[in-house]
């Protein structure tokens, strides 16, 4: 399987996330392509293979700013992402109880409107619980990989 690790970041935090994802996966024999969402559209996302969505949350609950062209492409043209599936991995505080995650929220609700198919849950990393996002993304891949499998076949 390949899978394409779509990261938005802040601070870096997310894109350090999905480099350790991809460590994982390529040392399991899988392919993974992490692409850093400046600049993309909505061309980005074909039916040819599983996205994962690794993104912060800023501010006063908005997507990091180099994802801000990539939402707006998916809202002015609308594409048809039916046979697209994806993951999120959100990562917050949820010492902000009213923006906890709302990056990844966006993302997901914005992918659903446009008919992709999530694999899984998302899974909401909190900065405020001590564990470091990397770790847990570590834990937390395999599962996500087999449901993937699972919904391809």
């Amino acid at each position: 399987m390949h899978l394409t690790i779509l990261v938005g970041t802040m601070t870096g935090t997310a894109e350090l996330v999905a480099e350790e994802i991809q460590t994982v996966l390529e040392a399991d024999g899988h392919g993974a392509d992490i692409k850093l969402m400046d600049g993309l559209d909505s061309a980005v996302f074909q039916p040819d293979g599983p996205y994962l969505i690794v993104t912060s949350t800023y501010g006063q609950g908005d997507v990091p700013d180099n994802t801000r062209a990539l939402m707006d492409s998916l809202e002015r043209s609308k594409p048809d992402l039916s046979k697209v599936r994806y993951g999120i991995f959100a990562l917050g505080d949820r010492t902000y109880t009213e923006t906890f995650c709302l990056g990844g929220k966006q993302f997901d609700a914005m992918l659903r409107d446009l008919g992709a198919q999530r694999v899984g849950e998302i899974l909401m990393h909190d900065a405020s619980a001590g564990t470091m996002p990397e770790e847990v993304a570590l834990d937390w891949i395999p599962g996500w990989l087999s449901l993937c499998e699972e919904s391809l076949a």
